[in-house]
């Protein structure tokens, strides 16, 4: 079975008839620099749509919940991960659409959980909720 990060973007491609570019990286999109070798890495995006200059990310719980083994561990910037990951999901609001490119945000909490916190992947209503969100992005 796919990742629920693949099983999003796939309903996505369907719906906008094109098929994204996964773990796309910009060069102007980077992270803080390394501790060790002040290297700043590329951060990829989840689905990229150069034609409709568009990205969607989506957010698994550890966006929105603490995970204790993995927010704590220091990472080669020097932060905790729970704190890079804020950041950076921070920093892809911003510098995308300085750049032109659309950002749709699609929250694993805007459909259904199962106890495990994983989608449930009731076809129909998964659609229903990313085409209301392509709706809203269209309309603006």
């Amino acid at each position: 079975m796919p990742k629920d990060e693949d099983y999003i973007i796939e309903i996505c491609n369907d719906l906008l008839g094109c098929v994204a570019r996964r773990r796309y990286c910009f060069d102007f999109l980077r992270g803080d620099p390394s501790v060790r070798t002040q290297r700043r890495r590329m951060l990829p995006v989840d689905a990229y749509y150069p034609d409709l200059k568009l990205v969607i990310e989506y957010r698994e719980i550890q966006h929105f919940e603490p995970t204790d083994y993995w927010d704590r561990k220091i990472t080669a910037t020097g932060m905790t991960r729970g704190r890079q990951r804020r950041i950076y999901d921070k920093r892809r609001r911003n510098e995308l659409p300085k750049h032109g490119i659309k950002l749709i945000e699609l929250d694993c909490k805007m459909f259904g959980l199962n106890s495990r916190k994983r989608l449930r992947r009731h076809l129909a209503a998964d659609r229903a909720v990313i085409e209301s969100k392509l709706k809203a992005l269209r309309d603006d």
